[in-house]
């Protein structure tokens, strides 16, 4: 498996490695499921999320790796799962998504900052970060009943609405994650932007 790791091109590599053996979530399981994904390719950005959610009365826990190499853009999910019917004990599922960044259509970057009147600038450090990225797999319909100007009205008129990209979705708070995640989060967004301007 050595050898494995070693294939993967340095740059921030050793730095993800080591934000993946701190999480203490099943580090191996997660690293080979990245070392397969990169495919060799070097780590220009990463970011990730280590969530517990609560399953009844058990704690569950996810994590979501996102990784930007020079040419694609690499998330893996890795989830606990309890024993059922295939298998009896608990176990843990990877799944790993590798998409070209000249696939990627949007990135919408979402920054939540403290604000005081009494700031000099009126406003203070950012406290949440949300990043969503679309790159035409997932796709959001919200519709809802048209209007018409005249108030009496009651003709059916259909629907109006938009359709969004939606493909993934990540969010960080500074309370929950700290400052630096959330940081991370927003490098993350300019460095993918930045990457994917013009194509």
């Amino acid at each position: 498996m050595a050898d494995r790791y070693e294939q993967i091109a340095t740059d921030r590599w050793a730095e993800l490695r080591e934000a993946i053996q701190q999480t203490g979530y099943y580090p191996n399981v997660v690293t080979e499921g990245m070392v397969d994904a990169l495919a060799g390719e070097a780590v220009e950005a990463y970011v990730l999320h280590h969530e517990p959610t609560f399953d009844r009365e058990e704690i569950r826990r996810h994590l979501t790796v996102l990784v930007m190499t020079g040419s694609r853009l690499v998330l893996t999910h890795t989830d606990e799962h309890p024993p059922d019917d295939l298998l009896p004990e608990p176990y843990t599922s990877t799944t790993t998504e590798a998409v070209p960044l000249g696939s990627v259509t949007s990135v919408v970057t979402t920054r939540m900052v403290a604000t005081s009147p009494t700031a000099p600038d009126g406003g203070g450090p950012t406290r949440e970060a949300v990043i969503t990225i679309g790159w035409g797999s997932v796709s959001r319909v919200d519709l809802e009943p048209a209007q018409c100007s005249d108030p009496t009205c009651d003709a059916d008129h259909g629907y109006s609405g938009n359709i969004t990209g939606d493909d993934f979705t990540l969010r960080l708070s500074a309370t929950a994650d700290g400052d630096d995640a959330v940081a991370q989060l927003l490098d993350f967004g300019r460095r993918l932007s930045a990457a994917t301007a013009g194509r």
